[in-house]
């Protein structure tokens, strides 16, 4: 079995498994997930949002101080103790001086972005 053979094997087992589930058919990807190109930084600020209040749109958490595994949750501990987390590109403090080794937002203007739209979720 050659290496194209076997990704077909494993994603017609994975397909297979994911229509019983779902009840539907189709190819496994099929549908399921788009890509979006994200072209500006109000884009990128949008979706770094929308990823960020996940947890708190799917009641798994109430607040972003409380959303494991999230850059909200690193950014906010970055806020309180000074320390950039070595795993997130830092927010720029001003100009966009260093593209592309910062994100072009300020992180309290970040921070008061997801706080606005997290305050402005359904319930």
């Amino acid at each position: 079995m050659d290496i194209s053979q076997f990704t077909r094997w494993l994603n017609e087992s994975i397909a297979r498994q994911a229509n019983a589930e779902d009840n539907c058919t189709g190819r496994f990807w099929e549908g399921r997930f788009k890509s979006q190109a994200l072209l500006d930084e109000r884009a990128l600020a949008a979706c770094m949002a929308y990823v960020d209040l996940n947890p708190i749109h799917a009641n798994i958490t109430k607040t972003p101080e409380d959303s494991d595994h999230t850059s909200i949750q690193q950014r906010i501990r970055t806020l309180i103790s000074g320390e950039q987390p070595k795993a997130l590109l830092s927010l720029v403090d001003g100009e966009r001086l260093h593209m592309p080794t910062e994100l072009p937002f300020q992180l309290d203007h970040y921070l008061e972005l997801v706080d606005w739209i997290g305050r402005h979720l359904d319930p």
